[in-house]
Order: C-alpha cells, then structure tokens, then sequence
C-alpha cells in the first residue's frame, strides 16, 4: 500500500469519533478472520501493558510467544501506540499510569 493511500485512510479513521461508527468502517474494511486476528493482537498488548507475562499470555490466549514478542516489539518501538494502549488500559483497570505518576 502507498504512504499516500495509508495516510488516506488514516485521515478517515481519525475523522471517526463515535466507536459505533468505527466498528462499522473497520467491519467493511476487513474481514471476519482480520477482525479476529486484529481483536487478538489488540488482547495481547492490553496484557502486556497490564503486567502480565508472555508465557500466561501465551496459554491464555493460544498464541505463540513469537507473537507475543512481535506485540512486545512494538510497543516499545511506536510511542502513540504504547500511549494509546496504555491509557486505555489504566482507564478500564482503573489504576495509576506508571508513566504519569
């Protein structure tokens, strides 16, 4: 996919504010098995930011730790991302940010 498309459709998902109307865009964007395969890696990195370790991540989620490690990878390497994860983790767990105090 060209950046110039990427950023498109960045653009429309960030123009998207109510959640509804963003599970809509993302059910005709992918299909179920994307859906299902995005759902699980969004799980897995909620988890590790939430503290708990790759192996019971692993049997939890019937995953291998390669993926585990990839979710790892990239939390570390994009800082919107890990943002993003971990406010909404420390919003629903309902527990201080580790980062801001």
């Amino acid at each position: 996919m060209s950046k110039e498309t990427l950023n498109e459709l960045a653009a429309v998902l960030a123009d998207t504010h109510e959640s509804a109307a963003m599970r809509d865009l993302l059910e005709a964007l992918l299909t179920p098995r994307e859906r299902a395969r995005l759902a699980l890696r969004w799980r897995l990195v909620c988890l590790l930011t939430a503290g708990v370790h790759q192996r019971a991540i692993a049997r939890k989620l019937g995953i291998s730790l390669c993926n585990i490690t990839r979710g790892s990878r990239e939390l570390k390497r994009r800082l919107v991302f890990r943002q993003k994860v971990s406010q909404f983790v420390y919003d629903q767990l309902k527990i201080p940010d580790r980062q801001n105090g």
